[in-house]
């Protein structure tokens, strides 16, 4: 199953923190690649690109000018994460490819039609970045929560106090 996040109005003065958080929450909790629309941000695709290449897998970050493109040609799911959906508990999602839509600005009126699921997190105001990271925890059953990357370069050593890296970078 192909999970990507489509990202909806990123403005660079704005949205630069927000869109690079559900980008590393995207990458962490397991979806394949994050497309951003709105301003085209070299240094939040550049700033996303060095995680992965440092901290592992294969996530990709894209920009695309048009949403409505990705929306119409998407051949799986689409889920809206809003706080004006269904609930995420009342819903099942089917075992296909994801696509998942957090905001930004004001989300136009058509991605509600668009979407397959409009869905809730929660019924009042929150962040576009908690809601992905929970959305994505549910449909991953908390395995995410244990993932490494076979090809990191960092690894985080879990300890109770303090902090400890693995560097494997070996580059000359």
């Amino acid at each position: 199953m192909k999970i990507k996040v489509l990202r909806l109005g990123h403005r660079i003065f704005r949205d630069q923190r927000i869109t690079t958080h559900c980008a590393l929450v995207a990458r962490a909790f397991g979806a394949d690649e994050i497309i951003y629309t709105g301003e085209k941000d070299t240094e939040t695709e550049k700033s996303m690109n060095d995680v992965t290449k440092r901290w592992g897998g294969n996530f990709k970050i894209k920009y695309e000018k048009n949403y409505k493109k990705i929306l119409k040609n998407w051949k799986g799911i689409i889920c809206h994460l809003t706080m004006y959906g269904k609930n995420i508990d009342k819903i099942k999602i089917p075992k296909k490819d994801l696509l998942i839509i957090v905001g930004g600005e004001k989300v136009p009126s058509e991605v509600y039609q668009l979407s397959d699921y409009n869905i809730a997190i929660g019924n009042q105001p929150h962040s576009e970045v908690a809601a992905l990271a929970i959305f994505l925890d549910k449909i991953h059953k908390g395995k995410q929560l244990k993932r490494q990357f076979r090809n990191a370069k960092l690894k985080i050593i879990p300890q109770e106090k303090g902090k400890k890296l693995l560097d494997r970078n070996i580059e000359s």
